[in-house]
């Protein structure tokens, strides 16, 4: 593996970090005027749970504007929020040099592109290998070796839709991540990846393939797991897991929480990935409850007006009720893998084990750091991976179409 400045793993409740939350909001506090954060707000209260949720606001953002956080408390949700805000600040503002050329004319100079035939496509996409495109270089993890990119699969900024050969790649903030070092930040990158293959993966392996992932709640055996799930409960609410672990091999869980009485009526899926699966879990879990308190903001500008209709609120419903159906015979949670690491770097060496066990050969990073402000980011990009499907524009790759042609 090529080298990635790392650190040992000092906090790991509920999450690992080379620091602890309340560290990490010290160093980011003076930040925020730099990045436009204008407000960070506690959401905890709109819900029921107790678990934590913060939004970040970030008013002259050039994509969302308005970012949340989540965590086992409020300190951990202030930092999640506040990282996610400020890597998404250096995905629009990436400053690297860029190079336009077509595909042919990257390899009649030399340069090594990526396999573009694995990255995901956006419906329509104008790319051939002869069509001039921003091109920007990052990193091979494996090799160390210098690997273009599509500058359209690197950055956020939602105003370069015009940019030379846009409308060819799936353009979003997947495997773009923050950290306290070099390698925390790739680590989560890493997971991020996975997690979206993952669940592309279990969406399109249909109800029967679904329902033989359910896990056995019961069966966790980790504490941090069990108080979340009790407070989840406590509030009268159903909460559902699934095993998407794919063959890649890093435990993912994707996880659904519905009010069954009704009094709010958005369900809340979450989707989570690490070596250690409690921390899978509670990624999951966590989101899910994010995601509830999202939709009663309903700050986003994602979230669209159709999302509180009473129909559509009553499909998705009657949806989350189907998958929520008890399983026959439900997996034991403990049978999901637990690899821990003491430091990141040992950890990054692993997932890439696994990535190239899966026979995903490349694994490359882009440096989006700013010295000058001194939080690590990058953005990940790992051809043949599934890009997310949690969003209309969404075209199944090669893996999805493999799991699709092989459904009873």
């Amino acid at each position: 593996m090529a080298a990635v400045a790392g650190a040992a793993k000092t906090y790991r409740r509920g999450t690992h970090r080379a620091v602890t939350p309340a560290e990490t909001l010290a160093r980011l506090q003076p930040l925020r005027a730099a990045f436009g954060i204008t407000r960070v707000a506690n959401l905890t209260g709109l819900d029921r749970t107790g678990l934590p949720v913060v939004m970040v606001c970030r008013p002259n953002a050039r994509s969302s504007a308005v970012f949340h956080g989540k965590g086992l408390d409020l300190a951990a949700a202030k930092a999640s929020g506040l990282m996610e805000a400020i890597e998404t600040w250096h995905a629009e503002q990436v400053e690297l040099p860029l190079r336009l050329a077509s595909l042919a004319e990257l390899a009649r100079g030399g340069g090594e592109a990526c396999d573009v035939d694995g990255l995901p496509r956006v419906p329509g996409s104008r790319f051939h290998p002869d069509l001039r495109l921003l091109w920007v270089e990052g990193r091979d993890l494996v090799s160390g070796a210098p690997v273009w990119l599509p500058f359209e699969t690197v950055h956020a900024d939602a105003t370069l839709l015009e940019a030379p050969g846009a409308g060819c790649f799936a353009s979003d903030t997947n495997g773009l991540a923050s950290g306290n070092t070099l390698a925390e930040a790739t680590s989560h990158a890493l997971c991020e990846v996975i997690e979206r293959d993952a669940t592309s993966l279990w969406h399109a392996g249909g109800p029967a393939g679904q329902e033989a992932t359910r896990l056995d709640l019961d069966t966790i055996d980790d504490a941090d797991c069990r108080a979340a799930l009790d407070a989840v409960r406590r509030a009268g609410l159903s909460v559902a897991a699934w095993d998407i672990t794919t063959d890649v091999g890093v435990p993912a869980v994707q996880c659904l929480v519905t009010d069954p009485g009704g009094e709010i009526g958005h369900p809340g899926h979450g989707a989570g990935c690490h070596p250690a699966r409690e921390i899978a879990f509670l990624r999951a879990l966590t989101e899910a409850v994010q995601v509830r308190t999202t939709y009663i903001l309903g700050a986003r500008e994602d979230i669209a007006h159709e999302d509180y209709d009473p129909a559509v609120l009553d499909a998705r419903n009657r949806q989350a009720q189907a998958l929520m159906r008890p399983a026959v015979r439900p997996r034991d949670f403990r049978s999901l893998g637990r690899f821990l690491f003491e430091d990141f770097e040992t950890e990054v060496a692993w997932i890439l084990d696994r990535l190239r066990a899966a026979a995903l050969r490349q694994a490359v990073v882009v440096d989006l750091t700013r010295p000058a402000l001194d939080v690590a980011v990058v953005r990940v990009v790992v051809p043949g991976l599934e890009g997310s499907d949690h969003h209309a524009g969404y075209v199944p790759g090669r893996r999805a179409r493999a799991v699709r042609r092989g459904r009873p």
